[in-house]
């Protein structure tokens, strides 16, 4: 191997981390690949600098990158956000808590603090906007299609999930006598969601109108309106791939669906899945749920991240004012 391309012993230390947090920790796929992403920028930064080995890095080497990351331009032009700036820095938090728990002399992850973010802003929908976009799927002509954008507008919206816990779900997975299913969430934690009248009856419709033996809770059906000749063929190409992930709809896919029943209602606010997920959260708080028990619905490690919905509550502060304050 080339002196160009060798690996610094920072960099074997980030592959070993990388490794550890797969084998060891179990994180998600998509954890490692944020971290190898992260860790990349800062080895690379490191290297500029003459840093190639753990105990090169100091508070100063931190403050500097730091600094890079604030002044970093992307492809598409931008500076780094606020939150992404500090992903990359509990990244780096996390890498050195690695590395001094396997002994390797380092900076201590303790002496690095995180920049405090400003507050982020959730938008929901109004029972208006959402009524409107559960109305706009009745101008779907397929009927089969019909059922299943509407089971899949209720679900959202019913039980919280994310699109990425939607996209995995199987029909298996699903107790519509119980009205609850168990999702696989963030940190491949389970939990147990529930489902509202409206959505079991919506995905009671769609799953009795389906005739196939897919296993996928929600599948493209690909095949409406072709030919028999076009039909088998599309079959024969599930059977010779992997078969949820042939039919099964992707994320992006409901992202699609999502944004074009929104645009068809004549919501002008930006609609993606994870507003369903904000609106679910914001209904719960408005009707007096406790944020214990939301935390727990939505998944969340900690209930700081549950707290971006105070404003619901703040509102419920401001009636309570408004009735009670100056009545002489």
């Amino acid at each position: 191997m080339s002196e160009v391309h060798k690996k610094s012993p920072l960099q074997n230390h980030i592959q070993d981390f990388l490794e550890y947090c797969e084998i060891e920790k179990n994180k998600s796929l998509k954890t490692i690949r944020n971290y190898d992403h992260y860790l990349g920028r800062f080895a690379g930064f490191a290297r500029s600098e003459g840093i190639t080995k753990a105990n090169d890095i100091t508070l100063d080497t931190v403050r500097k990158y730091r600094l890079y990351l604030n002044r970093l331009i992307d492809d598409k032009g931008k500076h780094l956000k606020q939150i992404t700036q500090s992903y990359h820095v509990i990244a780096l938090r996390a890498f050195l808590k690695y590395l001094m728990k396997h002994d390797i002399d380092t900076l201590s992850p303790e002496k690095i603090e995180l920049a405090k973010n400003p507050s982020r802003e959730v938008h929901a929908l109004g029972d208006d906007d959402l009524a409107r976009i559960l109305k706009s799927v009745e101008q779907e002509t397929e009927e089969l299609i019909r059922l299943r954008d509407t089971a899949i507008l209720h679900t959202l919206f019913a039980s919280g999930v994310r699109v990425s816990e939607l996209v995995q779900l199987t029909e298996r997975m699903v107790n519509l006598d119980r009205g609850e299913f168990t999702v696989r969430g963030k940190g491949d934690k389970l939990r147990l969601v529930f489902l509202s009248p409206e959505a079991t009856k919506a995905l009671k419709a769609y799953l009795d109108k389906r005739t196939d033996n897919h296993p996928a809770l929600f599948i493209a059906h690909t095949s409406i309106g072709q030919s028999v000749t076009a039909q088998m063929d599309a079959q024969g190409k599930v059977q010779a791939a992997n078969q949820h992930e042939a039919a099964g709809l992707s994320a992006r896919s409901i992202q699609r669906m999502v944004h074009k029943y929104a645009m068809i209602a004549g919501v002008t606010t930006k609609v993606t899945p994870h507003v369903f997920r904000h609106s679910f959260a914001t209904d719960l708080l408005r009707n007096g749920a406790d944020i214990r028990s939301v935390q727990t619905m939505l998944g969340h490690a900690s209930i700081t991240t549950t707290q971006i919905y105070t404003h619901v509550t703040n509102e419920q502060l401001r009636e309570v004012h408004k009735k009670f304050h100056d009545k002489k």
